[in-house]
Formats: structure tokens, C-alpha cells, sequence
């Protein structure tokens, strides 16, 4: 209803622009070209970790979740198949620090603040790009400083080339697990100054794929050693976009709905010899959003952000041998921004943003709290550079106020619950050397997360009284990059980065009292962080017009657990371990060839040892586990359409393994994809 309510009034809006536009010249869009290319030391302080157009295309990834496997850095809470939930995690700070942004604009979960990013497909994305700390840029809503990492997904934004006034793309993918799932893309141009374009997805899958499963006991004895079918992993899904651009006169605007609806099977973990599960999940999202930037004078730029978002959840457990559970979720929230630059020098610029949200969480579960949370946020920020060196800082001021109700029998009384705090951050980058792109970066970030509506009101597990989950950040590195005018090699680029971070009153649950069937949210949890990201990119041009490239990753973690110092029994105590699902050693490499009509891709990734526990004993254990995917694609024309033929192979050689204990994830699985541009 809401999204039908949007797209009416967006097509009137667009009416109205194209009868009202002055004749202005017709843009000129160049054709996508891949930039090989140094980029400027003074581009970005913190450079980042991208992913665009054709390279999005040519990896072997299905979702977002799964193309940002490739950044260095990154770990992935992956429970298996097409539908399964999928989180990101950067430089083991934790699901909830950070922060995604979806065309300028975070995307908001207040009852438990993780994003599955697994259910935004990479159809309609143009561009993904990993900041750690926050996005190089002060000229942002007061939300881009508030999280200690930044995913930023750009959607694709119209382009005509030469006379043409309508783009239509259509993909029709097929595969392993059952999978259908067609989409079609279409783009008009209205005016010389306006454009619109509607993209819409179905997805349908089973879900099943077989899996050898083997337990073994602390004594070595083998429990089991099976093969079965995974079940319950189907999802059907619908996902509808419909957005507005337009160029005015010093700037630009843009408007965009979303709609989201989907029923998925939770297929559960494997324990005690239990195979199947019958949980299930239904969501509907929906979100209305529009931004204006427009340049009021010669020092002075406005930025305008807003949305609306209306969020449901089902979840139901019809197994009454472990509890029956079929509770409702309802969000929803409201936000708006402002953002205002000054330019005070030629080097020099000043900008001072404020944003306020409002949530609102109501529920069918019994005694619950249906808390209200206002955020007023006000960041205060600057950037200035001097000759090779170049610096930003900022200090964001960050105010909420929760409203909830407690429930004790027949009488209900109202709470109130307010915290402000003030986060500074300082980035800095210099390039010592003239004639070289060779660039050294330093940062420094504090900044936390408010705890979530599950975590303060869930009926009998929350706790009011948990306070704000820090985190400080370190960061040193460097990036150099050479290009070699007549060689085999045509470019290099290295890139490199020291950090450490330390994470306070992490909020983790623990038992309520002594029995262990019960659990509460508490302040209880400090983490450190040490670690070391490197990437590396090299572009070859091969005799016979061939090209190749390859980009390879790598990061070392050792994130301890420090909450207990008395929790320090030889061999059993988690003081000091590596804390869970961290391995010690990870990376990637994509290597990627084409050759006339041809492309030809391969990615690997690679997870090393790890515990499942921070207790880091055999017991604990998880064995490393690594994919090796590959791609082939071809691409030809039949009058005015080009089509795209493009065949995949994942887990090539068939590796058994789990991302998550007990959640096995699918063995070797095909895909087929069919796109045709009009």
C-alpha cells in the first residue's frame, strides 16, 4: 500500500518537474571506463576499499554480504544458503559498530542493529566502498561519523548515451538449491534535468543442498560422519525500488522508495543429532528517502537528508517439544539532516551538521516495553591542507533520550532514560615524496554504540540499565602506486595498515542467577584489538590485447578477551583468548582476465584457525576453511541489445566447511545468468 502511496506520488512529482523544466543543455554521460590509474593523494585522507561496476559484476557473488567478503579486514557471520542471515563484522569490533548506508542514508535496525546484508542483491548496485573509521569526506550528515566503520552502497544512477531516453535491463539468473530469480531494471529520462528508473527482483529458492557433517568427541572418537540434506533453507522474496534524480541550478536531488517482502525458512543449527528444523521468518521493509545538495554561494554548500521507515518481523517456532514462539515486531522510523559547509580558506573548510531519528518498537510479546528512543546528533567538523600534508577532524555530539513502560502485574509505570556523549576523531595523510605516489595515513577515532531495543527492553532478558558500548581506534598505513609505461606490468598499487583497537563495556549476555536456561544483557565485556591489513593490485596488458589483473588481500587479527582477569585457568579460561570466529590469519585474491567478447574470472577465499569460544581450547576448535570460485563470461550484440552470458562454479572443490558452528554451508553449487541491455 505504502509502496503503491510513493510511486504514485514520485511519477506526479516527475510530471510536474518535466511540464515546469527550463530548456537547458542536454548532459553528456561518458560510456563506463575502469580507471587504472593513480588517484590523487589528496582525494581521500583514509582511501577506500571499493568494488564498482564490472568488478561487482564478474565476481561470483550473489548478495552484498558476498561481495564484501573480498575487503581485507572483513568478517562475515554467514549461517548458509541464498536466504540465510548474513552480517558484517570490521576489525572484530562487532556486528552493531557498524554502520551501513544505502545512497547517502543509513539503514536503521533499532530493535537489534544488524543489517542482513545478504537480502540486498547487487542488481541494482553500482558501487560498494568499506571506510574504516568514517568516510573521508566532511561534507556528511552527523550519522557518517557516528560508527566505527562505514559500508556505503551506491545504486545506479541513469545514463543515456547520445539520443536515447529509455535503459531496460533485464537478468534472469538460475542454479543450484532451485534458484529462479529474473529481475528487469528500467530507466527514462523525462527532461534534460530529470530521470527516474524502477528496478524490481524475485527471488525463489529451496535452499537444499547435501553436506557431510562429522562430529568427533574430546577423545578423538568419531560421534558421526553422515551425509545429509540441509532443509529448510527456502526463501521466496520480492524487492521493488522506484527512484527520482534531478540537476538543478548548483546542485542536486534525488528520491527513492523501497520495498522488501520476503518468507524464509530458518534451517537451525545441528545438535544433538537433530537434522531439521521448522522455524520460520517473514520481513516486510519499506523506506521512503530524498536528499538535496545545492551550492548557495561561493562558500557555502547545503546538504539535506530524510526518510521514513516502516519495518515488520515474523518469527514463528512451531515446535512445541522446545517453546512455541510466534511473535510480531513493528519499527518504525523517521529521520532528517542537515549538512553545512564552509569554505574559509582555499585549503580550509569548516562543517557543521545535525541530524535528529525517532524509533519506535512495538510488539505481540507479553509485559513489553514498546520503547521510543529520540537521537539528536550535532557534529562539528574540519578539513584543511597544507602543501603534502592533509588533515580532518571532528567531534560529534550525540544526545538520546528513551521513553518505555514496565509492567509489574496490573500496574504500568513510565521510565525515562537519557545519555549524551562527545567523540572526537582526527585523520591525517602525507606524501613525503614529490615525484612519488607514495602517501602515509594515520588515524585516531573514538566513538560507541548505543545498546538496541532487544538489548535494553527484550521481556526478561533486557536490561535499562546497560550503558554505551565503546570503541577506540588506531591506525597507521601507507599506500604507494607506480605505472609502468612500456612493460607487461602496467600498474602496481600496495597498500598496507597497522591498527589497534579496544573495545569497552561491550554488552554480552550472561546467566541470570544460577540457573542457565536464563540470560541477561550486561556491561561486562573489553576486547583488544591488534591487527594488519594488506592489499595488493597489479594490472598486466598481454600481447594479443589480453588483460589481466589481480587483487590479493590479507589480514592478521588478534583480538583477546580481557573481560575477566580472573578467568585465567590454564586451559580452559577465556582471559586473553582469541575471541570467537576470529581467525588468526584470513584473505582473498581475485584474479580476473579478458580477451576480446571474453571474461574469465577466479576468487579464492581464505579463513584460517579459529575458536568458537573465547575459551581457546580443542574443544573450541574450528579448522580453517578456504573456496576456490570461478566464472566465465561472454558478451554479444543482436541489433541494438547486448546481451551477457555468464556461467559460475562455487566451492569448486567441494569443501565441507562452517562459517558458523553447527550452520554447514553448501559444497560445490553452479550458476547460470542471462542480462540483455536495451
Amino acid at each position: 500500500m505504502h509502496f503503491r502511496f510513493i510511486l504514485t506520488l514520485m511519477a506526479a512529482i516527475a510530471t510536474y518537474l518535466a511540464a515546469n523544466a527550463e530548456a537547458k543543455p542536454d548532459s553528456v554521460h561518458l560510456n563506463e571506463v575502469k580507471v587504472v590509474g593513480y588517484v590523487a593523494p589528496y582525494a581521500e585522507v583514509i582511501p577506500a576499499q571499493k568494488l564498482t561496476g564490472k568488478q561487482l559484476e564478474r565476481l561470483n557473488s550473489f548478495s552484498v554480504a558476498d561481495a564484501i567478503r573480498y575487503f581485507s579486514g572483513v568478517q562475515i557471520k554467514d549461517y548458509g544458503g541464498v536466504g540465510g542471515i548474513k552480517t558484517v563484522d570490521i576489525r572484530s569490533m562487532g556486528t552493531n559498530h557498524m554502520g551501513v548506508f544505502y545512497d547517502g542514508i543509513q539503514l536503521g535496525n533499532a530493535q537489534n542493529g544488524q543489517i542482513n546484508l545478504g537480502k540486498f542483491s547487487l542488481d541494482n548496485i553500482e558501487e560498494i566502498s568499506l571506510y574504516n573509521g568514517q568516510k573521508s569526506e566532511i561534507f556528511q550528515s552527523a550519522k557518517d561519523f557516528g560508527s566505527a566503520g562505514t559500508i556505503y552502497l551506491r545504486t545506479r544512477y541513469p545514463h543515456f548515451e547520445g539520443t536515447k531516453n529509455t535503459n531496460l535491463q533485464a537478468t534472469f539468473r538460475t542454479g543450484s538449491f532451485g534458484l529462479v530469480n529474473p529481475s528487469l531494471r528500467w530507466e527514462q529520462k523525462i527532461s534534460n534535468s530529470v530521470s527516474a528508473s524502477i528496478s524490481t527482483e524475485f527471488i525463489y529458492a529451496t535452499g537444499r543442498y547435501k553436506f557431510r557433517y562429522k562430529k568427533i568427541f574430546s577423545d578423538g572418537t568419531v560421534a558421526w560422519d553422515t551425509t545429509a540434506t540441509r532443509h529448510n533453507g527456502d526463501i521466496t522474496s520480492f524487492r521493488a525500488e522506484a527512484g527520482l534524480f534531478g540537476l538543478i541550478s548548483g546542485g542536486r536531488w534525488n528520491a527513492k522508495a523501497y520495498f522488501y517482502d520476503s518468507e524464509k525458512g530458518i534451517p537451525g543449527a545441528i545438535v544433538n543429532n537433530v537434522w531439521k528444523a521448522s522455524q520460520r521468518q517473514w520481513d516486510r521493509n519499506f523506506f521512503a528517502q530524498g536528499s538535496l545538495q545545492k551550492q548557495i554561494t561561493g562558500n557555502y554548500q547545503l546538504l539535506i537528508n530524510a526518510k521514513y521507515a516502516k519495518d515488520y518481523m515474523r518469527y514463528l517456532n512451531p515446535d512445541t517439544t522446545l517453546m512455541y514462539i510466534n511473535n510480531k515486531f513493528w519499527q518504525q522510523e523517521a529521520y532528517i539532516s542537515t549538512a553545512n559547509k564552509f569554505t574559509i580558506a582555499k585549503n580550509w573548510d569548516v562543517d557543521l551538521s545535525a541530524d535528529y531519528q525517532w524509533n519506535y518498537l512495538s510488539s505481540t510479546l507479553t509485559e513489553f516495553a514498546y520503547p521510543t528512543r529520540h537521537t539528536a546528533l550535532v557534529a562539528l567538523a574540519t578539513a584543511y591542507q597544507w602543501w603534502k600534508l592533509k588533515g580532518q577532524a571532528s567531534i560529534l555530539g550525540t544526545y538520546v533520550f528513551d521513553r518505555s513502560r514496565v509492567t509489574n502485574g496490573s500496574s504500568v509505570t513510565h521510565q525515562s532514560s537519557d545519555r549524551h556523549e562527545y567523540t572526537p576523531a582526527i585523520f591525517l595523510s602525507y606524501q613525503p615524496f614529490t615525484r612519488y605516489a607514495f602517501t602515509v595515513r594515520a588515524f585516531y577515532k573514538r566513538i560507541f554504540r548505543m545498546p538496541t531495543f532487544n538489548d535494553l527492553y527484550y521481556t526478561d532478558i533486557g536490561n535499562a540499565k546497560l550503558n554505551p558500548e565503546f570503541a577506540t581506534q588506531y591506525n597507521l598505513g601507507f599506500q604507494y602506486h607506480v605505472d609502468f609505461a612500456s612493460s607487461l606490468v602496467s600498474a602496481l598499487s600496495l597498500r598496507a595498515d597497522a591498527y589497534y583497537n579496544r573495545v569497552t563495556d561491550k554488552i554480552i549476555a550472561v546467566p541470570k542467577g544460577t540457573g542457565q536456561y536464563r540470560w541477561m544483557m550486561m556491561n561486562i565485556g573489553k576486547v583488544k584489538i591488534r591487527g594488519i591489513d594488506v592489499t595488493a593490485q597489479v594490472d598486466f596488458h598481454l600481447p594479443e590485447g589480453i588483460l589481466l589483473n589481480a587483487n590479493l588481500n590479507y589480514t592478521y587479527q588478534k583480538a583477546q578477551d580481557y573481560t575477566n582477569p580472573a578467568d585465567n585457568e590454564p586451559g580452559a579460561g577465556s582471559y586473553k583468548g582469541q575471541i570467537a570466529y576470529i581467525p588468526w590469519n584470513s584473505g582473498s585474491a581475485v584474479v580476473h582476465g579478458s580477451y576480446r567478447h571474453f571474461d574469465l574470472n577466479y576468487s579464492f577465499i581464505y579463513v584460517g584457525e579459529r575458536y568458537h569460544n573465547s575459551a581457546n581450547i580443542r574443544e573450541n576448535y574450528e579448522q580453517p576453511w578456504y573456496t576456490h570460485d570461478i566464472s566465465a563470461g561472454y558478451d554479444f550484440k543482436i541489433g541494438a541489445a547486448a546481451i551477457k552470458v555468464i556461467a559460475e562454479v562455487n566451492n569448486l572443490l567441494n569443501q565441507q566447511y562452517d562459517v558458523i558452528l553447527n550452520y554447514p554451508m553448501p559444497g560445490r553449487n553452479y550458476k547460470l545468468t542471462f542480462k540483455i541491455n536495451i
